[in-house]
This record gives C-alpha cells, structure tokens and sequence, in this order.
C-alpha cells in the first residue's frame, strides 16, 4: 500500500523548484516568484529542521517507499529519539476566529517546541492541498516553519517540502504583502 491519504483528482505536477513558473520563457506578464530563503527564518528553527531530515533520510534509505505512513512515523520517531531530538505526537493546536476558539487541529509531530512535521507516504508529489493544510496549521500554533517529508516518493528529496507561515515572516521583518513570495508560503531549499 502505498497510501494512506485520500488521493485528489487535483493535484500539482512537480512542486515549483525554482525558475518562471508554467512552460516556456514566461511570457504573458507573468513575474518570477520565490520561496522564502532559510537565511529568513529562526537559525535554531532551521538547524532542528535540518536534523528531521537527517533523520528522515536515515529512515528512507533503510526502509524505501511503499510502507504505510505509521511505519515510517514510528521510525522517524525512533531516529529522533536516538538524536535526542525531542518532539510531541498528536500536540493540539487551538484554532480561533475573532479571539474565540472554534476548533482544533492535529499535528503528526511538534518538534522541539519550534516546529510541525507531517508525515505522508503518498505515491506522487505533495500538493497543495497538503501545503495549505500544514500552513493552516502554522497559522494556528503562530509558528514560522513546517515540513512535510512524503516517504512514497523514490527518492526522499523529492517528498520533502518545507512550509513557511508567511504572514509570521512578514510580520517578525516589518514587511507589507510581497507578491514575490510564494503565497503557498513553502521554500525550495534543502540544505544538508
């Protein structure tokens, strides 16, 4: 089985990697847009994200794809204990609308008191759906980073997907809306 995740009809192809987006020279008007660079977000935030997808390589090159997602989170939990990488699973997270609470979300794992992991074990690319579902969660828990590792791909770098919350960013830098920056709110660097 290689899924454990409703499959959409709707689905991106390849997630944006960099370069104009659609075919061809990006005509029609249409500008580049980017992710946001690691260097923006927390250094601590960034260096515990790093030692998840340490850990999550470990855990891909020995088992590969094709497992259900709770084999690879109860080995991705194990490389983390053995880091002392220290993490919360199934942390709620309050949801509020106009300062009332309306309503709660999941996290797969809270890591280190900085950050969301989801872990998938879909056959294909993450997709958007996926990303707003993580950012959703971000919003709610006011944090600036999350990633999502998909142990279904082939080759782990191609499921690994950090997402930012955005609007954390631009409101932690002072800045106004930046149409140059992904609204998806994921960045594109994999650094190891």
């Amino acid at each position: 089985m290689c899924s454990d995740y409703p499959r959409d009809d709707y689905r991106e192809s390849r997630p944006h990697r960099g370069g104009p987006r659609g075919g061809g020279g990006g005509g029609g008007g249409r500008h580049e847009r980017r992710g946001v660079p690691l260097s923006e977000l927390d250094p601590t935030t960034t260096e515990a994200s790093r030692k998840v997808i340490g850990a999550a390589i470990e855990v891909h090159r020995a088992l590969g794809p094709g497992f259900p997602r709770d084999v690879y989170a109860a080995a991705l939990k194990g490389e983390l204990d053995a880091l002392s990488v220290k993490y919360e699973q199934g942390r709620k997270l309050d949801v509020k609308y106009k300062d009332k609470v309306i309503g709660q979300v999941t996290t797969d794992l809270f890591v280190e008191g900085r950050f969301i992991v989801t872990v998938a074990a879909t056959c294909g690319p993450v997709g958007t759906p996926e990303r707003l579902a993580l950012r959703a969660q971000l919003k709610a828990a006011d944090f600036e980073l999350g990633l999502i590792v998909n142990f279904g791909e082939r080759r782990l770098k191609d499921g690994l997907v950090r997402v930012v919350n955005i609007d954390k960013i631009r409101a932690e830098k002072g800045l106004g809306m930046d149409e140059d920056f992904d609204d998806t709110g994921h960045t594109h660097e994999f650094e190891q």
